[in-house]
């Protein structure tokens, strides 16, 4: 590595660290949602109520604790990958695992926004597909960044 490109490498960390940083708060974001909805708002119930309105109160319960517990789990296992990809911007394996968890991520992330099934047109309410969607932007810039980063090794 010379002189001269060890600056630029230094500085497209600073900004790989930076959006997986924005990343890890837009997925904390994106696990606390749901429960906040649990308890304040219930749109996932009224999701539930309006896709399948002769059900019971018990049975839509039971189904919007699924659609929350789903999105709590795939929000936690999403900080997992956000601190998963600090940790390894600091080996030499930070393009990969990025790469790697962004795709594996993003995959994750549209098949919750665009599931359907019975009477739902989507299974996860719009806003909480959206929501799991948008750790995906940071993490596209973050694996930006490091790619550009790679180059001038």
């Amino acid at each position: 590595m010379t002189s001269t490109t060890e600056p630029r490498i230094r500085g497209e960390r600073v900004l790989a660290r930076r959006a997986l940083q924005i990343g890890l708060a837009l997925g904390v974001i994106a696990a606390a949602a749901p429960v906040f909805d649990l308890f304040v708002t219930a749109s996932i119930e009224s999701h539930v109520r309006s896709a399948y309105e002769g059900w019971s109160a018990g049975t839509v319960a039971m189904d919007r604790n699924a659609i929350t517990g789903y999105l709590v789990v795939i929000g936690i296992l999403g900080i997992v990958g956000w601190v998963g990809a600090l940790w390894a911007l600091r080996t030499r394996i930070a393009f990969p695992v990025s790469v790697t968890l962004f795709v594996v991520g993003t995959v994750l992330a549209l098949v919750t926004a665009s599931s359907s099934g019975g009477a739902y047109d989507t299974i996860v309410p719009v806003q909480f597909g959206t929501l799991a969607l948008l750790p995906s932007v940071p993490g596209l810039a973050a694996v930006v960044v490091l790619w550009r980063a790679r180059k001038f090794r």
